[in-house]
């Protein structure tokens, strides 16, 4: 079963969308949060595999959230706000993705299912272009770099599909791995990149031009 605590500050838009999830009988809302602030308290509080945040909320917004229980949590943004400044700052607080309220209910279930494996989830209308544009900065190359001579070279290999957005089956597939020895190699990837999840180890992969062809 997955455990699910949505954020949002309208209580019709959590109705709908606990409505949706549980339709789905492997899903089931446990908790729900009126603000950030009380997000933080009921993840703590709950055993929750997969947060949907909105991002403006009164009383602490979802990005502040996101950066308490990201660590601990899989984190999926949902808000009306398509900006590209709103997807970096997301990524950048951990968030394992990010979804505009516009999404499909089929598509909602299948982000929350993806999120609990830990898979990245980006609205159909974010392209890698956008992430390479907005989460690349010029200066934090050498960083990067500097990040990745720590890796093996099968995890480097394994970071430069992750940065393509592959899934750990598809990852598999393509270095001919057990999903486990993938989920495993990325396991010891992301403390060698000081990274809280797979999305931020995508970013350095970016940053580092590990992902241009």
């Amino acid at each position: 079963m997955i455990r699910v605590l949505i954020a949002d500050d309208e209580t019709l838009m959590r109705a709908g969308i606990r409505l949706i999830l549980e339709n789905d009988p492997e899903i089931s809302v446990v908790a729900e949060a009126g603000d950030g602030r009380q997000a933080v308290e009921l993840a703590s509080r709950h055993s929750v595999d997969v947060a949907l945040l909105d991002i403006r909320m009164p009383g602490g917004d979802g990005l502040k959230a996101a950066e308490k229980i990201a660590s601990r949590t899989n984190v999926v943004m949902l808000t009306t706000f398509g900006e590209d400044s709103y997807v970096a700052q997301a990524m950048k607080a951990g968030a394992t993705g990010f979804l505009l309220k516009d999404t499909s209910p089929q598509e909602l279930i299948n982000a929350v299912r993806k999120a609990a494996n830990g898979e990245p989830i980006l609205a159909p209308q974010i392209t890698r272009r956008l992430i390479e544009k907005h989460l690349t900065a010029p200066d934090k190359g050498s960083e990067a770099r500097r990040k990745i001579d720590t890796l093996t070279d099968t995890e480097r290999t394994v970071l430069e599909l992750v940065g393509q957005g592959l899934s750990n089956t598809e990852i598999g597939e393509q270095l001919y791995l057990a999903t486990g020895t993938v989920k495993a190699h990325i396991s010891r990837i992301l403390p060698k990149l000081e990274c809280a999840n797979r999305v931020q180890a995508a970013i350095v992969a970016h940053e580092a031009g590990l992902t241009r062809s």
